[in-house]
């Protein structure tokens, strides 16, 4: 039943997935050149990672209508059209208000996307393959995310690399949607709108058989009874309906919370404050991330439905949190500052009229108040006696000028011990393969199976926008809250998270290991 035209329906469906990572990976890199050309301060910066978050969680909340009413392979299609324009935008206008609107889009198109090819893939997937075929749309976000890092490596050196970062995506986002456009709907959803012998004809297709009657009944009969629900039910412990939508909304709260978003978005630049100094340098090691994602990620996908998702699930988290502990304490040891990780380029980014010597009140003064303004200054700045022909005020000017802010980070760059990097990388890598192998595909496998097809859409919505949502929060607020509590303890509460992850999981994540998904929906119903 599981035969070579739905493993290329798969695939095809799943690049929406690599279109998915390769948006959440570009920005690491594509961020160290604009917020230099761009003139970007911290909190601008925060605001271009989130504004996909944005445009995400906004179309969360509608898209699981869209896609119950307009059908899954309609979504898919739309939103790669969708996501070619936004990149388009994006290096065709060149400020930063384009920027903020080009990856709203972007969010848009990655959250409709998201659901659709989820739903999409386990609609048409058997039941012992299921696990596999939608681990892999997980499997395509990492490969994703790898090309996005070396894509940033290999232009963190052009002159406006950051448009080709952008302009690459855009062929495979046209290639997707017109191959989307010759696959077959869901059989489920044309069940869903009454065409039964359509749907049926598709199933033949799909199992590569024309025994498929006993299967057929039985999403029928699963239909019949789902198609009862309202949205209001998810809310009401009807069928438990209320409680697998706390266990949806839990596994994406739990999937953000752990930290691993930040770990994307911010890679190079938390990378460049442990040691990392040139944005090659940074992207190249966050490069390194993306190897790791997609290498941890195959395991999962191809014995996930031997082992089960829900022990993947406590692995994953088991393994983050001890890696997180260990990352938390080399941090505390690292003698850098981490509370100024994005104001590297603080100087570069100043301009003439927000600079000391520029200021107007200097300006007017005159010579005898200004000795003393300088006099004063070169007590805290150690300003140098004048030597040869160089006067005391040239060097002054070359100690204090626009490079003066990147030379003290490579000053203290040079200070961090080698091994020390390295052990960083290591358990950042460690932590990065935990996730690809717990939360990151098994979250979303969980919640494609514990909810009825009628209104699975409508649940996916919900459960979305708290993804989103968390994603924004704690996107929007990293390099703010490093900056007021450091580095080491934002890892240390990501380590708490896991832990209270693995907990939730043991108490209440059920074990959906080999069962179709109207045995799920039957038994989750009478628990």
């Amino acid at each position: 039943g599981c035969g070579l035209f739905i493993v290329l329906s798969s695939v095809i469906a799943a690049i929406s997935g690599l279109l998915v990572g390769y948006e959440l990976g570009i920005i690491s890199g594509a961020l160290l050149q604009l917020h230099s050309l761009l003139h970007l301060n911290c909190q601008q910066q925060e605001l271009v990672v989130s504004a996909l978050l944005i445009g995400a969680l906004l179309a969360s909340l509608v898209g699981g209508f869209l896609i119950d009413y307009y059908g899954r392979r309609i979504a898919v299609m739309v939103t790669s059209c969708l996501l070619g324009l936004a990149n388009l935008l994006l290096i065709t206008v060149v400020s930063y208000e384009s920027l903020i609107a080009g990856r709203i889009l972007i969010g848009i198109s990655i959250s409709l996307s998201a659901i659709a090819t989820c739903v999409y893939i386990a609609e048409i997937a058997p039941h012992h393959r299921r696990g596999m075929l939608v681990s892999l749309n997980e499997l395509m976000i990492v490969v994703g995310i790898l090309l996005a890092y070396i894509s940033n490596f290999l232009f963190a050196t052009v002159s406006s690399g950051w448009q080709y970062m952008f302009g690459l995506i855009i062929p495979l986002a046209a290639l997707q949607a017109f191959a989307m456009y010759f696959l077959p709907p869901s059989p489920r959803f044309l069940i869903m709108k009454g065409h039964d012998e359509a749907a049926g004809k598709v199933l033949q297709k799909l199992r590569g058989t024309s025994q498929t009657k006993e299967e057929l009944t039985a999403i029928k009969s699963s239909i019949k009874a789902e198609y009862q629900y309202s949205f209001q039910d998810l809310f009401c412990s009807r069928d438990n309906m209320r409680a697998r939508l706390l266990i949806g909304i839990a596994l994406s709260f739990f999937v953000q919370i752990t930290g691993q978003p930040n770990i994307l978005f911010y890679a190079s630049t938390v990378l460049k404050s442990v040691g990392y100094q040139s944005d090659e340098a940074a992207s190249l090691a966050s490069t390194g991330i993306g190897v790791v994602k997609v290498v941890s990620t195959i395991p999962a996908t191809f014995f996930v439905d031997r082992i089960g998702s829900k022990t993947f699930l406590c692995i994953g988290s088991v393994v983050m949190a001890a890696s997180l502990v260990t990352m938390g304490i080399i941090s505390l040891n690292i003698d850098i500052n981490y509370n100024n990780i994005c104001k590297t380029s603080s100087f570069i980014n100043q301009s003439f009229e927000d600079s000391y010597i520029y200021n107007i009140d200097i300006l007017t003064k005159n010579n005898e108040s200004l000795q003393k303004e300088f006099s004063k200054l070169s007590n805290r700045t150690s300003l140098p006696h004048s030597s040869g022909n160089e006067t005391g005020m040239d060097q002054w000017t070359t100690q204090t000028g626009p490079n003066a802010s990147e030379e003290a980070v490579a000053a203290q760059a040079h200070d961090v011990p080698v091994f020390m990097k390295w052990l960083y990388l290591g358990s950042l890598l460690i932590y990065v393969a935990a996730f690809s192998i717990g939360l990151g595909p098994m979250a979303w496998l969980v919640q494609s199976e514990i909810f009825p097809a009628g209104i699975k859409g409508r649940a996916f919505a919900i459960t979305s926008s708290m993804n989103w949502g968390m994603n924004l929060l704690i996107s929007l607020t990293f390099l703010t809250l490093t900056e007021t509590i450091g580095l080491p303890w934002m890892i240390f509460s990501y380590a708490v998270m896991s832990v209270l992850s693995v907990v939730f999981v043991i108490m209440f994540v059920p074990n959906t290991k080999g069962r179709s998904l109207e045995e799920i929906s039957m038994e989750l119903a009478n628990k």
